[in-house]
Formats: structure tokens, sequence, C-alpha cells
């Protein structure tokens, strides 16, 4: 198990903790793995009954690792990707999940709480969907459930401006249960994911089950993914992911659609 991510159970909670956070948590095909087995043998073993989600350091996370991405962008990715079990794991998790959101959540940091039961957000909690301006496409099915959840117009501002989205708002859009401070959101989440674990188990997970299409989900992260794998080649990212390392604006005005 890397060391990025830790992982507690605890009366029936499985606590999963993003810990790299001299990179922000920024996710890394190795983190993406071991949250796939967590979340994945979640679903076997009797002894969880919820799974709780949280980070260490300022922030939720940064989202995937955008020097992975640009090592893609060349040909140089790893032979398995396991993001893309992370996300089927969360799409066809039956155990509830909490998660705990402080300070930034980039990325898949946002699209992946489409797929969490119970949202809690710190006061500076901001949600930040930059695929767009990295020239690439959602994943995590977000392109289908993120609309659904606050329709198309605000869907659409999210993934094409990418601009962050406070907690009071994230609230009023209905993308979390609950805003609370930032000392308190810890011991909030904690609060709840023992709450829902003294809950019958089987029935909590019949009832999520009945509440998501799972096997449309994963078709839809499968297209998604191919389109996203193709964008990632693409002329554009190579050029989003030069300006960021290089921490310029990128110009795409001289790139032909493709």
């Amino acid at each position: 198990m890397p060391p990025e991510i830790h992982i507690d159970l605890a009366h029936g909670v499985l606590t999963l903790t993003l810990a790299r956070p001299d990179k922000k948590n920024a996710l890394t095909n190795e983190m993406y793995g071991t949250l796939a087995d967590a979340i994945e043998g979640a679903e076997l073993d009797a002894n969880v009954r919820v799974v709780l989600i949280q980070g260490d350091g300022d922030m939720f996370t940064a989202g995937n690792d955008v020097s992975e991405f640009a090592a893609i962008a060349v040909g140089n990715g790893p032979s398995e990707r396991h993001v893309h079990r992370f996300l089927h794991a969360l799409a066809k998790a039956t155990v509830p999940i909490v998660a705990a959101v402080h300070g930034k959540a980039v990325g898949v940091g946002t699209t992946m709480l489409l797929h969490c039961d119970y949202v809690l957000l710190a006061q500076d909690a901001q949600l930040i969907t930059p695929f767009v301006n990295l020239a690439l496409v959602p994943e995590a099915a977000s392109s289908h459930l993120l609309p659904l959840r606050i329709g198309h117009a605000r869907a659409f501002e999210m993934f094409a401006m990418g601009d962050p989205l406070g907690a009071q708002t994230a609230l009023a859009w209905g993308l979390a249960n609950k805003v609370c401070a930032n000392d308190l959101l810890r011991a909030e989440a904690r609060l709840t994911a023992e709450r829902i674990a003294a809950k019958p188990a089987g029935s909590l997970s019949a009832m999520k089950a009945l509440m998501r299409q799972a096997e449309m989900l994963v078709s839809q992260m499968d297209m998604e993914s191919a389109k996203f794998q193709e964008r990632l080649t693409s002329a554009e990212a190579r050029e989003a992911f030069a300006a960021f390392a290089a921490k310029r604006k990128p110009d795409f005005s001289k790139i032909s659609q493709q």
C-alpha cells in the first residue's frame, strides 16, 4: 500500500485518507489502484458498512497528477490506468460512501462526489472541473450525472469555464448535503458515517442499488474514457500541459479543431 493513501477500519467505517499533502493530494496511478482495491474490497467485507473519503493538508485533492497526463500525452503512460478500476468501483458500489471535502476539489475530486451518498463540505471548499481548460473531457460519468443533478446550463458552465464553485453554492445546487466549519468537518463526517453504519446494512445496499443504474454509469464512463484518451494525445492537450508546466497561459488559437 502506498503511503499516500491511509486506510483505517473502525466501528464499521472504512476511512480512506488522501495523504499526499506536499503534492496537494494529486492522485497518481498507484493511488487510484489502492483506492480501487479498497472500495472493491468493501463490497466483500461484512465488517465495512460505510466508506468515508477525506484528504490531508490544505485541500481535498488537486485531481489527477498532471505530470502523469503529460507522460501519457507523449506515449509514456502506465500499462494499466487504475483510474478506470477506481471509477468503476464507485459506480458499482452498494456500500454507502461519505465524503468530507475541504479546500479545493479539482477534476476527479469533484466528479467522484457524484458517486458519494452523503457529501459534507467545509466552508472553504471549492469544486473545480477544469477538463476543457486542459483540452480534455469530463469523466466519472459526470457528463451524464452533473447535468442530471444541476441542469445543463450550470453543468456546461462548470465544465466549459472551470471556475471554482463555492461551498454554499454547491449546497444550494444539490451537490452536497451539508456545509460546516473547517475545524468541525472531520468530526461531522465521522458522526454521519457512524450514524449510517448503525442502519440495517442490507436495506441500505438494496436501496442504493435501486437508486443507481450501475451498468449505465459504467457504459457512460467507458465512452468518456475513450474520448478522454483520444484528447490526451491531441495537440491541444500537449499545449495545455506544456503551458501548465511552464506556468503560462495556453494558446489554442493556432490549433485547428480535432
